[in-house]
């Protein structure tokens, strides 16, 4: 797989974790049940638990911008665009390593949704490795974000 499909697939990942977090935080803030598969499903538990916030900040908000964050990384080339998705991922990864983590042992209830988004942002992770090297893991120099500010987007 090129750059391109690579990108692509981060794109469609990306667009993906921002629908489930977005949908998630619009029911956080609504106080709504988010619809889930299945009778004693743990998302009511795990969307109303002390959790689900940070700050005040419902954690779902927290994905919705980390997915934006790998949507516009995918919809950019160069190498300072490779460097933050992969760090935008591996950070995302382990949040929901930890989040999976509360769910299974402190909660102890299991939301599919938040599943779902652990999966995707799991697999987002060595795809931006894949990418990074693809792009040779060139050294980013001085002078390097010049070239860069002139982003081509994701279709060229």
């Amino acid at each position: 797989m090129g750059e391109r499909g690579l990108r692509v697939l981060l794109a469609l990942l990306a667009l993906a974790g921002i629908l489930i977090s977005a949908y998630l935080t619009w029911g956080h803030l609504r106080g709504t049940v988010p619809v889930c598969v299945g009778d004693g499903s743990g998302c009511e538990t795990v969307q109303t638990s002390r959790y689900s916030e940070i700050l005040g900040v419902p954690v779902a908000a927290l994905g919705l911008l980390a997915y934006a964050g790998l949507l516009l990384s995918a919809a950019t080339r160069g190498e300072r665009a490779v460097l933050f998705g992969l760090f935008v991922a591996l950070i995302g990864t382990l949040f929901s390593a930890y989040l999976t983590w509360l769910e299974l042992f402190v909660i102890r209830a299991i939301c599919q949704w938040c599943v779902a988004s652990a999966v995707l942002v799991t697999s987002a992770l060595p795809l931006t490795v894949l990418r990074l090297k693809r792009a040779g893991g060139r050294r980013v120099r001085p002078g390097d974000h010049r070239r860069e500010t002139r982003r081509r987007t994701l279709w060229q």
